[in-house]
């Protein structure tokens, strides 16, 4: 019901930035919260940033001030920048939506994108 595209992945050396972007489409009736999860070859996936619909934002201990989300509300958009990127950034990014899909039922879900490579060479 709800589909998230992302982009802006790709291979950059450390210290370098990048910026990601997910737009989020299908059957959304409203967003609460959108954020930026990774996973790295071996590891878990974990919490990179969240973003609510009140601006609310949570980072990982690990990128903050190196990294900032923001949104666009009007094109359910949710961006990653990405600065001072260090290797240990290296991770499959995931863009995540939780979303509530029908005006009768209050109930959210949440959604996932299918991922975006960065890499950070030495």
């Amino acid at each position: 019901q709800v589909q998230l595209v992302e982009s802006g992945g790709g291979l950059v050396q450390a210290g370098g930035s990048l910026r990601l972007s997910c737009a989020a489409s299908g059957s959304i009736f409203s967003i609460n919260a959108m954020g930026w999860y990774r996973q790295a070859p071996g590891k878990h996936r974990e919490l990179v940033a969240t973003i609510t619909s009140g601006d609310t934002t949570v980072y990982a201990d690990s990128v903050k001030g190196r990294f900032t989300i923001s949104r666009d509300n009007a094109k359910n958009t949710v961006f990653l920048q990405m600065n001072s990127l260090k290797p240990e950034d290296t991770a499959v990014y995931y863009c995540n939506c939780n979303a509530r899909t029908s005006r009768y039922y209050s109930a959210a879900n949440d959604y996932w994108g299918q991922g975006t490579q960065v890499t950070v060479s030495s």
